[in-house]
């Protein structure tokens, strides 16, 4: 088993920052590869970004490239997603997830263990 849990969200205005942070325990961290998706009142969950599993590489939705940063500290058994020039569209509930795969992914079907997610909310 794998827990994570989520942390950092909270209520910002248009254009300014957050940094969200899942931390792990169970399981060894740097097995798993690591996403992070997020879902919105009325709508299906979905990807946002995700990280392999020693960090080298890393995988954004079209809608946050550019301004969404993921990165990984395995010593610290923690993956960060640091959101810039968010917009009032980022509001939602951002879930943290791990998958037993070296790559990452953008289906969330291949991740095993889910956090319990933290909200994000955007005023315009």
């Amino acid at each position: 088993q794998v827990q994570l849990v989520e942390s950092g969200g909270g209520l910002v205005q248009a254009g300014d920052s957050l940094r969200l942070s899942c931390t792990a325990s169970g399981r060894t961290f740097s097995n798993y590869a690591m996403g992070w998706f997020r879902q919105a009142p009325g709508k299906e969950r979905e990807f946002v970004a995700a990280i392999s599993w020693i960090g080298g590489t890393t995988y954004y939705a079209d809608s946050v490239k550019g301004r969404f940063t993921c990165f990984r500290d395995n010593a610290k058994n923690t993956v960060v997603l640091q959101m810039n020039s968010l917009k009032p569209e980022d509001t939602a509930i951002y879930y943290c997830a791990a998958a037993l795969v070296r790559r990452g992914s953008s289906n969330q079907n291949e991740y095993d263990y889910w956090g319990q997610g933290t909200q994000v909310t955007v005023s315009s």
